[in-house]
């Protein structure tokens, strides 16, 4: 790949994304492929570069918890949760019509967290809005968390859509670790003994569900 795939100056990656380009950068726990999530053509194109099933929605990362007002109805998550926010807990939500259907699951519900990554963060407010933030690997592989490791046929099928730059290499850099923790708020009746303190542990993750469980809720 050419190094001027590559770039340390956020608003030339923020012109990537607003100009309906998808973008390789750093999170909190690994680099993700993103765009601006509101833009189906270009959540396409992110779907296509990672050969990813169209039926598997990509989860989302917001700036703020006002950002995540813009794509799900946040009276949908117990307001307890908000305090692992921003941090690597990803939220099952309901959709908002601004949503493209490939981001909505079969029961309306879109995936978004608010990042603690400065970068991830600045990329999302400069963009306007949430991003598609899954991980910067070609579907059924590892994900990674330096820019040495990123998969060649991915950044070659990036480098071949014509756009500059491709990556932002601006630290901090992913740590790596677990993934985002995901999970599901049931409402009353969902579950034996349903309570709104209730949550689906979707994917277990960087959130544990002791501290979950810590928090006041049972996790099932």
């Amino acid at each position: 790949m050419s190094l001027q795939s590559f770039c340390q100056d956020l608003q030339e990656a923020v012109a990537c994304l607003r100009g309906g380009h998808a973008l390789i950068f750093p999170t909190e726990t690994f680099y993700g492929l993103g765009c601006l999530a509101t833009d189906s053509v270009a959540v396409a194109r992110v779907y296509q570069l990672k050969r990813r099933p169209v039926h598997k929605p990509l989860p989302l990362l917001a700036a703020s918890a006002e950002q995540v007002r813009a794509v799900a109805c946040l009276e949908g998550m117990p307001e307890a949760l908000a305090a692992f926010w921003p941090g690597p807990l990803t939220v099952l939500l309901p959709a908002r019509p601004a949503v493209p259907a490939a981001l909505v699951n079969e029961r309306g519900q879109v995936a978004v967290r608010v990042t603690p990554h400065p970068v991830a963060a600045a990329l999302a407010l400069g963009a306007g809005g949430p991003l598609t933030a899954s991980s910067a690997n070609l579907n059924g592989r590892q994900p990674v968390s330096r820019v040495e490791q990123l998969d060649p046929e991915l950044l070659a099928a990036l480098e071949h859509e014509g756009q500059r730059p491709c990556v932002l290499t601006l630290g901090p850099f992913p740590q790596g670790g677990e993934p985002s923790t995901l999970v599901e708020p049931l409402a009353d009746g969902e579950s034996a003994g349903g309570s709104s303190r209730r949550l689906r542990m979707v994917r277990a993750g960087a959130v544990s569900a002791q501290a979950l469980k810590a928090a006041g809720f049972t996790v099932v």
